[in-house]
């Protein structure tokens, strides 16, 4: 197959470039094809059998408005740019797989969200008001998405929790450092669940999305989230950490002005699973958090 990975410079850009065992052409602002975000020359993707477009700004960021409107826009505007260059290839690709978020779910205790029956965010009590940008960025990505005139091509979008890989960018090596640092323990109370995709499992999961005829929103996590307590304590024992400090969300929100990142990342309840890839026939390498936990640590 030949796989267009457009926005495909980053962490998860580089896994799909290893993992995929396909011809894959990268298109982003640093490496391969070059584009700006905003347009995008349909002869890129003619021809191709899919494009996955994981273009957006980092997330890991201070939630500041002018962070927040590069969050937006350079994700609404790729994914339009997306959909008008395959509507004009004169052999569109048969799939396209957009990246999309767990955080478009509402911070819940009470029930996993899947696609049937989760509850979309916004305006949940007991939550900080800003918070609702991120889930409507979420929807207008999708909206996008579903807007797109494209009737010859599957489209899918990749609900994604936080994908678990070692590397230079991705979310495990912050959470490890977190860990190394003797931080590594319960943040405002750790109750709130943490959804999380094994590296191997979102490409392998990519791979058969490719293949399948699902479309639409599909989770991409693994089936047994963990509260943020359990989560890191698992973490420090696959590491041989004996200590993880506890931390009050005002700690948590010094920290974070500190590291220049936001506290919903981790404070945030995100309860997903992937109820239609499971439907599907799809099945997890790393199905918990332990297991995922203790091979991360040994790579």
């Amino acid at each position: 197959m030949r796989i267009v990975v457009t926005g495909g410079s980053g962490h998860l850009g580089g896994l799909l470039r290893r993992g995929l065992g396909h011809d894959v052409t990268i298109v982003s602002r640093g490496e391969g094809v070059r584009w700006d975000g905003r347009t995008l020359d349909p002869r890129v993707v003619d021809g191709a059998d899919a494009v996955v477009n994981l273009a957006g700004r980092t997330v890991n960021c201070r939630y500041t408005p002018e962070n927040l409107r590069e969050m937006t826009s350079s994700r609404v505007d790729s994914t339009r740019a997306v959909g008008e260059a395959v509507a004009k290839a004169e052999n569109p690709p048969r799939v396209w797989l957009q990246m999309s978020t767990a955080t478009i779910y509402a911070h819940r205790f009470d029930a996993p969200n899947d696609e049937a029956t989760g509850i979309l965010g916004g305006a949940e009590p007991d939550v900080p008001r800003y918070w609702d940008v991120s889930v409507d960025i979420a929807r207008r990505w999708e909206a996008e998405l579903d807007e797109a005139d494209t009737p010859a091509t599957r489209k899918v979008a990749l609900r994604t929790a936080m994908v678990m890989s070692p590397g230079r960018g991705g979310v495990f090596n912050a959470l490890r450092r977190l860990a190394m640092l003797g931080l590594g323990g319960p943040v405002a109370g750790g109750r709130q669940y943490m959804s999380w995709l094994h590296g191997e499992d979102f490409v392998r999961a990519v791979r058969f999305l490719l293949d399948t005829e699902l479309s639409g929103p599909v989770n991409l996590a693994a089936p047994n989230p963990s509260p943020y307590k359990d989560f890191m304590r698992d973490l420090r024992r696959a590491g041989g950490i004996p200590v993880g400090l506890p931390a009050t969300r005002w700690m948590a929100e010094l920290g974070a002005w500190v590291a220049r990142s936001d506290t919903e990342l981790l404070l945030k309840s995100r309860r997903v699973v992937p109820t239609r890839l499971l439907a599907a026939g799809f099945t997890f390498e790393y199905p918990t958090w332990p297991v995922a936990a203790r091979d991360l640590v040994a790579r």
